[in-house]
C-alpha cells in the first residue's frame, strides 16, 4: 500500500480534531465497506488506506509520532502490526448493520489477524520493558528529545523521546505499547524509560531551584559589590551585601527549573563562601597585620 498522508486519505488538514477524524472516518468506511462494494477491488484498497489512517490518528501516540516524523519516517518506525495494535471499530459497523467476523482479518491478513486473536483463544498482554535514560543537568533545565535505541521481539528499533524542562532525576517516562508483544491478540506491554540526571561541575539542584557555591575576596565580603556569577541563563551580575557571612545565600528570582505539570520556575541561590588565600605576598601580610592591629 502506498505511502499516502494520512490526513489526506480521510480528506482532512492536519490538526483535525479527534471528532472530525472519527466523522470523516465514519463516512468513508461505510461508503467504501466491502459488504456494500461486494468484489470491487478499488473500494476494497480504499477500505484498507481508510482502516489504516483511522488506525493512526485515532490513536493519540501514534498520532503524535505521525504528526512528529511524517508519513516516511513513521513508517520506518511502525510496522504495520504496530499500527493495528488495539486497533477496534467493531461496535461501530455492527451500529451500521456490517458483519465484522472475517472482514479484517481476509483484507489485513496476518497483521489484522493477530490482533484479533481468533474465538475461544485467550489474549495475554506483552511484558513492560524497563531502561535508563541519561540527561545532562542541562537537558533537565531546557528539556530536550532523546534517540532510544532497544531491542524488540528480536529486531533493534528507535524511538524520539521527549524529555520534558525541569523533568527530576529518577522520573519515569512511559511510552505505551512499545514493550513486549502481545501474545493471541493482545496488547503490547509498554516502555518505562527511568531518567538519570547526569551532575553539573557547578551547579546542584534542591527541588526546582539551583544552588551554586561561589567563592568571594575577603574584601568583598567586608565591603560589598557587585561581582558576576555563573547561571543557567548566562553571567549575571549580582550585589553582595557589605559584611556578608560565609554560608549566606543571595537569591536570584526565577532561574531555577520550570516546575512541571504548572507555570513558573524555581530560583537560583549563590551561596558564598569567604575566600582565605593560603599564601600572602609580603605587602598583603603587612597590611593584613594592620588590620589584625584594628581589631579585625
Amino acid at each position: 500500500m502506498a505511502q499516502r498522508d494520512y490526513y489526506e486519505v480521510l480528506g482532512l488538514k492536519k490538526g483535525a480534531s479527534a471528532d472530525e477524524i472519527k466523522r470523516a472516518y465514519r463516512k468513508l468506511a461505510v461508503k467504501y465497506h466491502p459488504d456494500k462494494n461486494p468484489g470491487n477491488k478499488e473500494a476494497e484498497e480504499r477500505f484498507k488506506e481508510i482502516n489504516e489512517a483511522y488506525a493512526v490518528l485515532s490513536d493519540p501516540q501514534k498520532k503524535e509520532q505521525f504528526d512528529q516524523f511524517g508519513s516516511t519516517n513513521f513508517h520506518q518506525r511502525f510496522s504495520q502490526e504496530d499500527i493495528f495494535r488495539g486497533f477496534n471499530v467493531d461496535d461501530m459497523f455492527r451500529d451500521q448493520g456490517f458483519g465484522t467476523d472475517d472482514i479484517f482479518s481476509r483484507i489485513f491478513g496476518d497483521a489484522m489477524r493477530r490482533q484479533r486473536g481468533g474465538r475461544g483463544r485467550p489474549a495475554a498482554r506483552g511484558e513492560d520493558f524497563s531502561m535508563e535514560l541519561q540527561v545532562t543537568f542541562r537537558d533537565a533545565y531546557d528539556g530536550a528529545e532523546k534517540r532510544v535505541a532497544f531491542m524488540r521481539d528480536g529486531s533493534r528499533e528507535e524511538l524520539s523521546v521527549k524529555v520534558l524542562a525541569g523533568i527530576e532525576n529518577g522520573a519515569r517516562l512511559r511510552v505505551a505499547g512499545r514493550g513486549g508483544p502481545g501474545r493471541m491478540g493482545g496488547p503490547s506491554g509498554d516502555l518505562y524509560l527511568t531518567v538519570l540526571v547526569s551532575a553539573d561541575p557547578l551547579f546542584q539542584r534542591e527541588g526546582n531551584d539551583i544552588v551554586l557555591n561561589h567563592e568571594v575576596r575577603f574584601s568583598e565580603a567586608v565591603l560589598g559589590g557587585q561581582i558576576e556569577v555563573p547561571t543557567m541563563q548566562g553571567t549575571k551580575r549580582i550585589r553582595i551585601p557589605a559584611g556578608i557571612q560565609s554560608g549566606t545565600k543571595v537569591r536570584l528570582k526565577g532561574l531555577g527549573f520550570p516546575l512541571m505539570g504548572g507555570a513558573g520556575r524555581g530560583d537560583m541561590y549563590v551561596r558564598v563562601a569567604v575566600h582565605v588565600p593560603e599564601k600572602l605576598t609580603a605587602r598583603q601580610r603587612e597590611l593584613v597585620e594592620q588590620l589584625a592591629a584594628e581589631g579585625l
